[in-house]
């Protein structure tokens, strides 16, 4: 056997063997390329004699078109081989039954939530947020709590164990302290709201350790209560989708707003239900005031150039109100059966356009 029938066995031998595309472009490179061993074989051509030449090319040249006919053949069948493969792995057998729908809603308090950022954000008003760990200064003492005050009562707080200073951490009892981060990072004209969980020590049908609110504050240079009653007016009429609602504002105490109010709203029972809008009867639903000049002062603000007003709801209370939800323990019961019934559709996505509410 010659050398060249022994070279072209064992390059068939290296061809058939290639499982991978990029093994045979190995096995091509070592034979035909620059510096394979064909195209060496090829170089000596140039060194011998015319009758070594007549006899030699061609039998080179031949074992060149050959070597290449045999990698172009295994190329071809190895790409068919890996489409065969995809096919076989990519292949949907239509006769299997459709994968059920996904399934989920979205909890009310969320929905609620998004509806009444999009009525603020209609207004002017930006979102802000802040932690839901406190210390006493931010969520106490700047919102005019003095030390031993008895308005520190009215809150059933959640503490930490105390520091080696004495001082104590807690879990917020409102967001009111994210107003105190804003004044106090921001200058005015100031519009926010501000909507988040918080906490306190307190369960039962109407209440839940951890609840959520969402509070606004506007400050400015000329600001008040006209203001703030209509902002809220407005809020109502676009939260119950109604044309016209009642109202009225009763005073109230709160450490942090002079005057304060709380906002009642006009409602019926007929039933078991209750109509918001009409009726003799009357509920409160908010809190508000325009700011305590102590408060701006505690925040580095002039209270003789700013004033402002605020306001905080029960995003859960109005979830209830508007859908009907009779206990509010069952928001945090986990049960998917609730929320089946009383849950949204990820689509219905609240916008003043075409209604909040599906």
């Amino acid at each position: 056997m010659s050398d060249l029938e022994q070279l072209e066995r064992d390059l068939e031998t290296k061809i058939i063997a290639a499982e991978t595309l990029a093994a045979l472009e190995d096995v091509r490179v070592s034979a035909l390329g620059k510096k394979g061993v064909v195209s060496e074989r090829m170089k000596t051509l140039g060194k011998m004699t015319p009758e070594e030449r007549k006899e030699m090319g061609p039998a080179l040249n031949g074992l060149k078109e050959r070597v290449a006919a045999a990698i172009e053949a295994k190329r071809e069948a190895l790409e068919e081989a890996a489409l065969d493969q995809r096919l076989a792995s990519e292949k949907i057998d239509v006769t299997l039954p459709t994968r059920p729908e996904p399934k989920g809603k979205i909890h009310p308090v969320s929905q609620v939530m998004e509806e009444i950022a999009v009525i603020f954000a209609a207004m002017g008003f930006d979102i802000a947020e802040g932690p839901d760990i406190e210390d006493d200064f931010h969520n106490f003492t700047a919102l005019n709590f003095p030390p031993d005050h008895p308005a520190r009562e009215m809150h059933d707080t959640f503490f930490f164990e105390p520091k080696e200073d004495g001082s104590r951490m807690l879990l917020r009892t409102h967001t009111s302290p994210v107003q105190i981060r804003t004044m106090m990072s921001k200058k005015p004209p100031i519009r926010i709201i501000i909507p988040g969980r918080t906490f306190r020590c307190d369960s039962d049908q109407t209440h839940t350790p951890m609840f959520h609110q969402v509070e606004g504050l506007v400050v400015d240079r000329e600001t008040h209560m006209g203001h703030l009653k209509g902002t809220l007016e407005a809020f109502a009429k676009a939260y119950f989708e109604l044309d016209t609602v009642q109202t009225r504002f009763r005073p109230h105490f709160f450490p942090f707003t002079e005057p304060s109010a709380e906002m009642d709203i006009g409602y019926e029972r007929i039933g078991n239900e209750i109509r918001i809008g009409q009726g003799e009867k009357w509920m409160e639903i908010l809190g508000c005031g325009m700011v305590h000049p102590n408060v701006l002062a505690n925040c580095g603000l002039d209270p003789d150039e700013y004033q402002g007003f605020a306001f905080g709801m029960g995003v859960d209370r109005l979830a209830m109100l508007k859908y009907g939800i009779p206990d509010l323990r069952d928001f945090f019961a986990a049960d998917a059966r609730w929320l089946e019934h009383y849950g949204f559709e990820a689509a219905d996505q609240p916008n003043l356009a075409t209604g909040l509410s599906r």
